[in-house]
């Protein structure tokens, strides 16, 4: 695997075991037109990368990731290409992910917010400190989660739930995550680097192979209706990035203000 070609992802090898690292810190990990691009394909060469059987995702800094850019948001409603763009880009994050016959690990170091949130439970396991965060808050800034979010929720939680959190972008704690459901694990902050390594440890004392053709059968379902609501669920995005309470929000985002909407 070519590390050369990611300048917003870290890796680091430990024996069969690929740790890929969002990497902006400073701003919390917050997706950038560069590191969108980059996760749109990182997975298709994790899962080609001869060198390791199990991947693990996680956070530089003190969040997992803060999901989307402010600067990126208003770019690529400037730029109707540019989010063409990453309408494909967001598809092939959330399909290379249920592709990727290798077990992925997902260590959630702090809060894990949008996109971040989608991106944590499409992995396999998620292990996350007790004082991180999820929520999807795309309904806040006048979008829908048409990037998975939509998707994945539900099948985790239920659709009650999920509409609630879906609508709201309500945030809910780690702790409160595993007791529904939504993830696999919260553990204190001091002990999930020993979680997550006990585990991977775990996952390679097995028959490696049979574990991915596991993963791989779970995932026939999922994958099956990510195909049948990507579509559906980017376009209706796209259309809500050219509303104008999408730049009602972003402005009052700049301005440190509430959002004043009007429904269109």
């Amino acid at each position: 695997m070519d590390f050369a070609r990611y300048q917003t992802l870290a890796f680091e090898r430990q024996g069969k075991r690929l740790t890929i690292t969002l990497n902006n810190p400073d701003k919390l990990n917050a997706f950038s037109e560069q590191s969108h691009k980059e996760l749109s394909r990182v997975f298709v060469d994790a899962a080609e990368d001869e060198d390791s059987e199990v991947i693990v995702l996680t956070g530089a800094g003190r969040a997992f990731t803060a999901g989307g850019d402010l600067d990126y948001m208003q770019k690529l409603r400037d730029e109707p290409a540019l989010m063409h763009r990453s309408v494909r880009e967001a598809k092939r994050v959330v399909f290379s992910l249920l592709d990727c016959d290798k077990p992925v690990i997902c260590k959630v170091n702090g809060d894990a917010i949008g996109l971040g949130t989608t991106l944590a439970l499409l992995c396999d396991v998620v292990i996350a400190s007790d004082t991180a965060r999820f929520g999807d808050p795309h309904n806040n800034v006048a979008l829908m989660a048409g990037d998975g979010g939509s998707v994945i929720w539900p099948q985790l939680i239920g659709y009650a739930r999920a509409k609630h959190f879906l609508f709201t972008a309500e945030l809910l704690g780690a702790k409160d995550a595993q007791a529904m459901g939504l993830i696999h694990q919260a553990v204190p902050a001091a002990e999930l680097d020993a979680k997550v390594d006990a585990y991977v440890e775990r996952l390679l004392k097995m028959p490696i192979q049979s574990v991915r053709w596991t993963k791989q059968t779970v995932n026939i379902g999922l994958k099956q209706l990510a195909h049948s609501m990507m579509d559906a669920g980017m376009a209706y995005e796209a259309i809500a990035n050219r509303t104008d309470d999408h730049a009602e929000a972003i402005a009052a985002f700049r301005e440190k203000r509430k959002p004043v909407y009007i429904g269109r």
